[in-house]
């Protein structure tokens, strides 16, 4: 039988209580989302008696959730082709060249990560209506490869120190000139740290509301998170539609995670060791 010494025994306490604290959220949500609107009133905690399917049929229905999925999907796609392509180019460019500019580029690039998004909403959104970006899938996408190059950058450029650099010369070589080197040699190798940057831009993307509210005005162009808040009106809340529309939101993403997790360890310690 293994023995277990006592930090090690209350580390794996403490680890059980936070998960548990961690999974009460979804508990609350999974069992109402499955209760009449009365049961919720009643009783939010205890665990339906009956399943209330109608609840997902209803909000199914009212959030229109064919199109906002297409909307969302789309916006998440978008936005990760987008992020990929420029920062992997971007990081690649900055590991390259050894310079104090591109050394001062890096540092802004890491700096802008810290920068909160409340202090620079609203000049955002005058910016964005004066050249046309406003009320568009489009530009909300370009917003997002602004708000997130900083991070995938900055993984991007831990990750490439790790690629020898004679694997490039070689390729000069034999004829590659400096665009297929990249996209022949260098990229290819890209692959870990960038399932784990598309992996961490879609889990905030796909629930992104804030900037999405602000940019996109149209009832046609709206998101699950922006559907969903719809429930909620001046005077009523419909609760159970609307748990039942969160949970509509969360489970492509939750089989999305699942079905890459492991990547995000592999790429984010690859990229951190090198």
């Amino acid at each position: 039988m293994r023995k277990y010494g006592l930090p090690t025994f209350l580390l794996e306490i403490l680890a059980i209580s936070l998960a548990i604290v961690f999974l009460v959220p979804f508990y609350y949500v999974i069992s109402n989302s499955l209760k009449t609107y009365a049961d919720i009133l009643t009783n939010t905690s205890a665990w339906p008696k009956v399943f209330n399917w109608n609840n997902y049929v209803m909000a199914w229905e009212n959030m229109n959730y064919g199109k906002v999925f297409f909307n969302s999907l789309l916006v998440t796609v978008g936005s990760n082709l987008v992020i990929v392509l420029f920062c992997s180019m971007a990081a690649y460019k900055l590991v390259r060249t050894k310079s104090r500019l591109s050394s001062a580029i890096f540092f802004i690039f890491v700096a802008a990560m810290v920068i909160p998004f409340q202090s620079i909403m609203i000049p955002l959104v005058k910016v964005t209506s004066s050249i046309g970006l406003l009320n568009s899938i489009w530009g909300l996408v370009i917003m997002y490869l602004g708000f997130g190059s900083g991070l995938s950058i900055f993984l991007y450029h831990g990750f490439m120190k790790s690629i020898p650099v004679e694997l490039e010369e070689a390729a000069i070589i034999d004829g590659c000139s400096p665009f297929m080197v990249f996209w022949r040699i260098v990229f290819p190798l890209l692959k870990p740290i960038t399932v784990t940057i598309m992996i961490l831009n879609s889990l905030w993307i796909w629930n992104d509301f804030l900037l999405p509210s602000l940019v996109l005005q149209d009832e046609a162009l709206r998101t699950i998170p922006l559907a969903t808040f719809f429930f909620f009106g001046q005077y009523t809340k419909q609760w159970d539609m609307a748990l039942a529309g969160l949970m509509l939101g969360i489970i492509p993403l939750l089989i999305f995670f699942f079905a890459m997790q492991k990547h995000i360890i592999k790429g984010v310690t690859s990229g951190s060791i090198k």
